[in-house]
């Protein structure tokens, strides 16, 4: 029996089907809705290129690496320029307060402020791994393949990423939350419910 000819998305339905997908692994990887964008746009670039010479296997893993490796290689060339890093443009750091601005509706009503934040601290190598882990849900033999890096290297990344992670959002511990409420009771057990009085 013959094996079916496997016969490639129409562009139409690869950038209807994929662009949520590359756009949210853009923006954790930049932190940035431009570089986000940018990137995005360069991705389907790539593929639009690309296309005729792939090889059928898993096309969201094929997005995952042409995306991640874009990033690295952005990041890369940013630093030999000596310009400025992605994820340092103060002025498009997503904040609250700029919730009414339309561009920033998915990010506001999808991404953690706080964590972003934390991810963008992060060096690229690791922040691509931790993303792809934590947020994009890829096994560490994908994580490798997608980074072309060993297991053990996907592994020390992600773990040194994790612990980076961690430490920069210790504010949001469950501990730190109980030691503020304790330290706003007024000699009862129970938590202040109103905002104090102005002094």
């Amino acid at each position: 029996m013959q094996a079916e000819e496997w016969h490639p998305p129409t562009w139409d339905e690869i950038v209807r089907q994929y662009t949520p997908q590359v756009y949210r692994l853009a923006y954790r990887l930049t932190g940035q809705v431009a570089d986000a964008e940018d990137l995005t746009q360069e991705v389907f670039l790539r593929v639009f290129r690309s296309l005729d010479s792939y090889t059928p296997g898993t096309f969201a893993g094929w997005l995952h690496r042409i995306t991640t490796n874009l990033f690295l290689d952005q990041v890369r060339r940013k630093a030999r320029n000596k310009t400025s890093a992605l994820g340092e443009y103060d002025a498009d750091a997503p904040r609250a307060a700029r919730a009414d601005e339309p561009e920033r509706g998915f990010e506001i009503g999808n991404l953690d402020v706080d964590i972003q934040a934390a991810l963008d601290d992060l060096p690229p190598e690791y922040r691509a791994a931790v993303v792809l882990r934590d947020i994009e849900d890829l096994t560490y033999e994908e994580i490798a393949d997608v980074l072309d890096i060993s297991l053990g290297t996907v592994r020390s990344r992600i773990h040194r990423g994790r612990a980076r992670l961690r430490t920069s959002l210790a504010h949001r511990s469950p501990a730190e939350t109980a030691a503020s409420v304790d330290s706003d009771r007024r000699g009862s057990s129970f938590p202040r419910l109103t905002p104090r009085p102005a002094q």
